[in-house]
């Protein structure tokens, strides 16, 4: 038995979620069918780094599962993306010792999101990146974001339905980059809780427009209060980027 740690990208826009569920696709269930078609119809369990929501897509998600089939990395990358959809991508695949965990063993996780700051949003742009209304001030955000740098109680950038107790996080940076008439925030850190990047990109924007003043954002931050927070920005801007082992 072999464990395989693989790379894979994909556009959530069609997707109800990462993990499988009652109703819907899911990344999980696809991958899983061509590996259990590889395998004469045995069930092969993948395990991800992580979940990712519905709309929300990846360019550097991390999946392992254990495998009898022997075959190089780069058959193994051929033969699944041949088999995929192809809004699903192998890029990149590696033996790894049987005791990896594609969840457990994160170190941290890079994500990005995405806002199309274009008077008039290209209709093919409109899956990829939420079409934000106003001129944000990115010295503003930059500003906002600054409080949220360091170790933390997250509490209030935490969906209020977890069951998660331990709401501490490390975010390492928070960066804001202009990409022709995009503007994307980098955010890195030792794990994020569940809805938490969105729930900062949303207020970084409303600081960025405006609609709040930046000192708002240590006191979200202090208050521990998901209720003071700003509402959970789209799915469809979130990118999962890359995930970090030892």
């Amino acid at each position: 038995m072999t464990r395989w740690k693989m790379t894979i990208s994909y556009d959530g826009t069609d997707f109800v979620g990462y993990q499988i569920q009652p109703n819907g696709r899911t990344v999980q269930e696809e991958i899983e069918n061509v590996l259990s078609r590889m395998h004469s119809c045995t069930p092969i369990r993948v395990v991800a780094s992580g979940r990712t929501d519905a709309g929300v897509h990846a360019s550097g998600q991390v999946i392992h599962f254990d495998t009898t089939l022997v075959l190089p990395a780069e058959r193994w990358i051929r033969a699944l993306n041949s088999q995929l959809p192809t809004d699903i991508r192998v890029l990149e695949a590696e033996t790894v010792h049987d005791t990896f965990h594609a969840r457990f063993d994160t170190t941290g996780k890079r994500y990005r999101y995405k806002w199309d700051i274009a008077k008039i949003q290209q209709p093919f742009h409109r899956n990829y990146a939420v079409h934000g209304i106003g001129t944000p001030s990115i010295e503003l955000m930059k500003e906002g974001a600054s409080s949220l740098i360091g170790t933390h109680d997250f509490s209030s950038f935490c969906a209020a339905n977890t069951s998660v107790k331990d709401k501490v996080r490390t975010i390492e940076s928070i960066t804001f980059v202009l990409v022709n008439e995009e503007l994307h925030m980098v955010i890195q850190g030792d794990g994020f809780l569940y809805n938490m990047v969105r729930i900062i990109a949303g207020l970084l924007w409303e600081v960025g427009t405006g609609r709040r003043a930046v000192d708002e954002v240590k006191e979200i931050l202090h208050a521990k209060d998901r209720k003071k927070s700003a509402k959970t920005a789209p799915a469809h801007g979130l990118y999962l980027e890359k995930v970090f082992y030892e």
